[in-house]
């Protein structure tokens, strides 16, 4: 995007290691960028998808052509959600392939929900478009994942409090969308679909929840109060 943007990064040394996650760095960067031109948009009283389309011009076809797909497959724009739901959007690039997501989303009993995610994936040739559906739902399950309350490691006396899965939050079967994965159609040379599925996911998710609540998530897994 255009933008205008200072950046500093920082290394801390910490006496626990870190290692990598899916999507590695993209996982956060996308998560910042994406939420960042959504709450713009908003202050600016424009369309979230228009915003962004705007932005890129004519400069990043892959990029409107995926974001293109996905609004026009979900209904985004045209069709009226249920009440208490609302639409989220976010559009990320790595591994040089492009995945955008439009998503519905809603609040029950406290507890972020989402409740379907419509993908349009731009990697170029799809050798086998069954492996990107599965290689698209796989990765937003995981991104799913880290939004849900719950999914935090945290340390108590040095110690990791979380041993398995029965004390740390991943997503369950009851907190699967429905999905519908769309792939632009291109015979441009295959790229990645391994990981380009998951960082677009938590910003969509996010998106949605501050469109429903006036707030903006800063930090994942999701804090409602």
């Amino acid at each position: 995007y255009p933008l205008p943007m200072r950046l500093t990064m920082h290394h801390p040394k910490l006496n626990v290691p870190v290692l990598w996650w899916r999507s590695v760095g993209s996982t956060h960067t996308a998560f910042v960028m994406e939420s960042l031109l959504d709450e713009i948009a908003r202050a600016t009283k424009q369309d979230p998808v228009a915003y962004r389309m705007q932005l890129w011009g004519d400069k990043q076809p892959r990029h409107r052509a995926a974001l293109q797909l996905a609004v026009d497959q979900s209904g985004y724009g045209k069709n009226r959600l249920p009440a208490g739901r609302a639409w989220g959007v976010a559009v990320h690039e790595c591994f040089e392939t492009v995945v955008a997501y439009v998503v519905e989303a809603s609040i029950q009993e406290g507890r972020p929900v989402l409740h379907r995610v419509t993908a349009g994936v731009h990697c170029n040739l799809a050798v086998n478009p069954r492996s990107v559906e599965a290689q698209v739902q796989g990765a937003a399950v995981m991104g799913l994942s880290m939004c849900l309350p719950g999914a935090a490691i945290t340390l108590k006396d040095g110690e990791v409090q979380q041993s398995n899965f029965g004390d740390y939050t991943v997503a369950r079967i009851t907190d699967i969308p429905a999905f519908d994965v769309h792939i632009v159609p291109s015979a441009e040379p295959p790229k990645g679909i391994g990981e380009p599925g998951l960082p677009p996911l938590a910003p969509a998710f996010a998106n949605a929840i501050a469109q429903l609540t006036g707030k903006r998530l800063r930090q994942l897994p999701f804090n409602l109060a």
